[in-house]
């Protein structure tokens, strides 16, 4: 038996269990569980329940039991009342529990936000036009000659640019530091790879010098025994090498790549950051579709939803440090903040993507959008060409999870395409 009321925002169910309703689930869950216990005298699984009790306590099994009832009633109450959509798992609290009487307890729950989809034909969104400018052809063409640099060796002191071969010993109030020692380290003057002030103290050096730089760690370095504090390090410049880089002209095109000249390679680059920029310009277009949509949607979120999303982007977060060795203590230590602070400037990505799954879901619902086996087969091979592979080795290769996630990317390639064909403002 339940009852069930809105109250801003959110679903107040009221659920009450009869005494035989009660025990009827007790009974279930010691048919479940009592080949968990081991009572002297009696084989395993074979004890009476009120045995059990007495030596497990009377209450042995009531969490299963209270679980069971609890779904039941709400499962039951979701069924009849299917307009009703919760936005998440609802927070139960146990009201009244008596033998004679059984019990009452309280679902709460967020309820899926009401709203109505906009005029997809008046989102007024423009598609940005992708254009190449000089300067990145000329940032591709630097990228070219410094992978092609040579470094030479001289006799003379280290300048800003040079490559600096250095030993080091770093010292914290006249006592050597974890991972302040290096030898025939090779540190690019000017890159700001060391603390400020290291790099600076290299320069001026010669070939063999021995010198003592000070410098002082920043107050968000991620070394808790360094935050802010003055170290000394005794550097020896062992080599100093100055990196030269080459022309870029007709000989050194024709040498270096399948072009002959430097029109035809800058032509190349042109092309390949072209199609680069439409790929960009056309993700931007369609965030910015997605974005028009969920505003015009006026969607109203309520914190505790917010926070659950923002919950799992953290989880999401540290699970993949993780992959990297890394913990989320070690990284916000690193970049200087707090848990709080960090949780905080996730809310307004947790709202963005709410909103955007929401209308997503309600765009695919109201307009019937599928991908048929034919379509999803086509996707399939159409990426199979890509990586040059079979389509059937390229089916067999993919893990359930894969297959999922390629089945979701072609549905939302479908739902995109949609709204694209609406909006009138291209």
């Amino acid at each position: 038996m339940y009852t069930f009321e809105k109250q801003d925002k959110k679903g107040i169910l009221k659920v009450k269990v009869s005494k035989e309703e009660w025990d009827s689930a007790i009974e279930r869950a010691y048919e479940k569980n009592k080949g968990k216990y081991n009572i002297q005298g009696f084989r395993k699984g074979k004890a009476p329940r009120r045995v059990i009790e007495q030596n497990y306590g009377d209450t042995v099994f009531f969490d299963e039991a209270f679980d069971e009832v609890i779904s039941t009633e709400y499962s039951k109450f979701l069924a009849e009342n299917t307009s009703i959509v919760p936005a998440g798992h609802p927070h139960v609290d146990m009201d009244k529990f008596t033998i004679e009487s059984g019990l009452e307890a309280t679902l709460k729950f967020d309820l899926m936000p009401e709203f109505t989809l906009p005029d997809l034909t008046k989102l007024a969104v423009k598609r940005g036009k992708a254009k190449v400018e000089d300067s990145q052809i000329e940032r591709e063409l630097e990228v070219t000659r410094n992978s092609h640099a040579r470094y030479v060796q001289e006799d003379k002191t280290a300048e800003m640019g040079d490559f600096a071969t250095i030993d080091f010993v770093g010292y914290l109030n006249g006592e050597k530091f974890e991972g302040g020692e290096a030898q025939d380290y090779r540190l690019e003057l000017g890159s700001h790879t060391f603390i400020e002030g290291f790099e600076e103290g290299v320069v001026g050096m010669k070939k063999d010098e021995e010198k003592d730089i000070n410098v002082t760690f920043p107050e968000n370095y991620g070394a808790e025994n360094l935050k802010g504090k003055p170290a000394v390090f005794k550097v020896t410049l062992k080599k100093v090498e100055k990196k030269v880089l080459p022309e870029i002209d007709d000989k050194f095109v024709a040498d270096t790549t399948e072009f002959e000249t430097v029109e035809e390679y800058k032509n190349s680059i042109r092309d390949n950051l072209l199609k680069v920029n439409e790929e960009k310009i056309e993700r931007d277009y369609e965030v910015a579709l997605l974005d028009a949509v969920a505003d015009k949607s006026g969607i109203e979120l309520t914190d505790s939803m917010i926070e659950h999303e923002v919950h799992h982007m953290v989880e999401d977060f540290e699970h993949r440090l993780s992959h990297q060795g890394m913990s989320l203590e070690g990284y916000l230590g690193y970049i200087g903040k707090t848990i709080e602070e960090f949780r905080a400037e996730r809310k307004t990505d947790a709202e963005k993507n709410i909103k955007t799954r929401l209308v997503l879901q309600r765009l695919i619902s109201q307009n019937k959008i599928t991908i048929s086996a034919e379509e999803l087969d086509a996707k399939m091979a159409e990426y199979a060409d890509k990586y040059q592979m079979n389509v059937d080795d390229f089916k067999k290769a993919m893990s359930p999870e894969d297959y999922a996630f390629f089945q979701n990317n072609a549905i939302m390639t479908k739902v995109l395409e949609f709204i694209k064909s609406k909006n009138e403002n291209k």
